[in-house]
């Protein structure tokens, strides 16, 4: 099966449940959002995730679907640290933190397994 499109991806997907639930966090805590750098910083690096997979994957270019895939990456790593900083300022339970950086990782690990076989397909294409 061909993908067409970005949001037939399932990194793509877990990326876009990532993002509902920091925004969810978010707005069921009134005290972090009184925090907007890092009300800001936490849901600009989720909606990084999934606006790099979308914008690598209309460049048609494998090695560029993968730069782009390594900087939906990093901006997973980048929720799972602002995380940190939540749950440590009480603005998320434990429970919350875990299930969003669950999230993120599962997110990470897609995303890797794309780009583990976007370059196994690059490496036979150049043989």
């Amino acid at each position: 099966m061909k993908l067409t499109r970005f949001e037939d991806l399932d990194c793509w997907k877990e990326a876009r449940q990532l993002t509902r639930q920091v925004y969810e966090a978010v707005h069921q805590n009134s005290t972090w959002q009184k925090d907007v750098r890092l009300c800001s910083q936490i849901q600009s690096a989720a909606g990084s995730v999934m606006a790099n997979i979308a914008e690598g994957f209309v460049r048609r270019s494998n090695k560029e679907f993968v730069q782009f895939l390594f900087i939906a990456m990093s901006s997973a790593a980048e929720v799972q640290s602002h995380l940190y900083i939540g749950v440590d300022q009480g603005y998320l339970s434990k429970d919350a933190f875990e299930s969003i950086y669950n999230q993120a990782d599962k997110t990470a690990k897609i995303i890797s397994g794309l780009i583990k076989y976007l370059r196994t397909k690059q490496t036979k294409q150049t043989k």
